[in-house]
Parts: C-alpha cells; sequence; structure tokens
C-alpha cells in the first residue's frame, strides 16, 4: 500500500522504518513522505480529481470558487450534468460540463462537491444524481455542500444524526432529514462538510483540501 510507506531522510531508499523523534526531522520527514505520496500517485494513475455537479442557475461563487481553490492545491475537478453544454448561473457566469451524470461513477474521484443555488431542488430529484451522493458517502469519500447545495444530500438520505450546516432557509430541510443544524461558517462531520453561504467559502474549501490531503497519509 502506497500510503504505508515511509521515507528515508536522506531519500535514499524505502523502507518501514520508525519516525524521527526530533521535530524538525519529523517535518521533513512528513514533507517528504507527502510529496513522494502524491508523485507516485501521479505516476499510477491514482485519482487526484474531484466531481461536482452544474445545471443552470447554480451559485456561481460556490461552484468556481471551491474549484480553483482544489486546482491550486493540486486536484483537478470533472463537472458533471445531464448535457455536455454551457450552464448560466445565478450571476450570469458559464460553467461547461465535461461529463455525463449518466456516466459518472464515484469509484473514480476522491470526493463529490455540490455548490447551491437553484440548482439543487432541480437535481435532487435525480436518482443518478442521489445514487452518487449515497455511494460517495458509504465510501467515506468526501461530500462537500453548501448553502442549498444540502438539498442534494437531504434527498439522498444521509444527514440523519449528522452534524451539518446550510442556507438559514433550508435549516428546517435538515433538521427534517435527521442533521443536526449548526451555525456555523463550516461543520466538519466525518467526511461530510458542510457550509452556509458564500461569506463562507475561504474556511469551507480550507477544510475540504484539509479532509483531501489528510485521507491520503
Amino acid at each position: 500500500m502506497l500510503t504505508k510507506w515511509d521515507i528515508d531522510p536522506q531519500l535514499d531508499e524505502y523502507h518501514s522504518q520508525e519516525v524521527p523523534s526530533k521535530p524538525l526531522q519529523i517535518r521533513v520527514w512528513r514533507g517528504l513522505k507527502l510529496i513522494l505520496f502524491h508523485s507516485l500517485r501521479y505516476l499510477h494513475g491514482m485519482s487526484r480529481t474531484l466531481l461536482t455537479v452544474v445545471d443552470d442557475i447554480y451559485e456561481d461563487l460556490e461552484l468556481w470558487y471551491p474549484l480553483l481553490r482544489l486546482q491550486e492545491a493540486g486536484y483537478s475537478t470533472h463537472i458533471a450534468a445531464h448535457q455536455l453544454k454551457t450552464y448560466s448561473g445565478k450571476h450570469g457566469y458559464p460553467a461547461t460540463s465535461d461529463t455525463l451524470l449518466s456516466q459518472a461513477h464515484s469509484q473514480d474521484y476522491d470526493g463529490f462537491l455540490i455548490p447551491g443555488g437553484f440548482m439543487p431542488d432541480k437535481l435532487r430529484r435525480d436518482t443518478n444524481v442521489l445514487s452518487l451522493t449515497r455511494e460517495f458517502h458509504e465510501q467515506g469519500k468526501l461530500v462537500a455542500f453548501i448553502c442549498h447545495g444540502g438539498w442534494i444530500p437531504i434527498s439522498a438520505k444521509i444527514l440523519r444524526g449528522k452534524r451539518a450546516t446550510g442556507s438559514l432557509g433550508i435549516k428546517d430541510d435538515l433538521e427534517n432529514a435527521g442533521a443536526i443544524w449548526v451555525d456555523e461558517p463550516v461543520v466538519v462531520d466525518g467526511n461530510l462538510i458542510s457550509s452556509r453561504t458564500p461569506r463562507d467559502l475561504a474556511p469551507f474549501a480550507k477544510a475540504m483540501v484539509d479532509f483531501l490531503e489528510r485521507s491520503t497519509l
């Protein structure tokens, strides 16, 4: 397993040895291990890709801010939709899908991003979207949703007993689905990460990247 490999501080061989005890050595060792792991992930074709969804009247910032932040951290994102075409956000910003929802498979991705807007109210009625959401959750992979994006995990029935947040407008919906409402900028419960509004995008995206980096160690 790549995730169990250790790396020698001098980079001359791979082996399973005890972690160095000195603080500086520990930081260097962890950094080298992370670089090695991600390099080998790339060479072996392992995924560093997330899936997101789009339809008309998606919330522009809630798609593009996390997407660009993930790209900065070394992750790519596939944008899935019912058709391969360009969709328009609430504020007119375009997003072009590159993957058909009917052909998206959870095992090909590291996580699932669900932006808000009016889009989730339409996609929550799509059985493919709900199945994907459940599969990501059951596999322990990242499921991140913001604002009205919570409508999709609500309909996928994965929130009972889980701490979550979202737009105040869906607070009752979340609680009726069995979620424990938390009024905070970002809420992390296992592999579920949620935020309230575009004002919370900075901690939302940071929590996503942190989760993904931890899950590869």
